[in-house]
């Protein structure tokens, strides 16, 4: 153990908020329908930067999801409550979401570029 100060060990931590849009239900009516619109609408935040990351929810032991998890860059909460509204699956009235704050603290990624075949692998 660290006979550091809680405010020592955070100092050199990310401390990065972004933001976590949870939804549900993950299925429903019109749902398909809607499916293919956001879908692009997530591939369109990836590629300008304010998808950190998004897929579905399971329960404990469940195979079939039950809602959903996407995680926005935003400079604020009305920036990712906008991003959120935007969601074709939400503006169509499909799924209902809550909206959280959350701080990157702690983690890692390993990323592994391949020049020989030009392909990435995140491990």
């Amino acid at each position: 153990m660290t006979a550091k100060k809680p405010e020592e060990l955070y100092a050199t931590m990310l401390r990065r908020s972004l933001w976590v849009i949870t939804t549900r239900p993950a299925r429903g009516p019109g749902m398909q329908d809607v499916l293919p619109a956001h879908l692009d609408y997530q591939i369109a935040m990836e590629r300008d930067g304010a998808l950190f990351g998004a897929g579905p929810i399971f329960e404990e032991g469940g195979t079939v999801p039950t809602g959903g998890m996407i995680i926005v860059r935003a400079e604020d909460e009305d920036a990712a409550r906008a991003l959120a509204d935007a969601d074709p699956f939400h503006a169509a009235g499909l799924r209902s979401y809550t909206l959280h704050r959350w701080m990157l603290n702690e983690g890692s990624m390993t990323v592994t570029v391949r020049y020989s075949d030009q392909t990435a692998v995140i491990g």
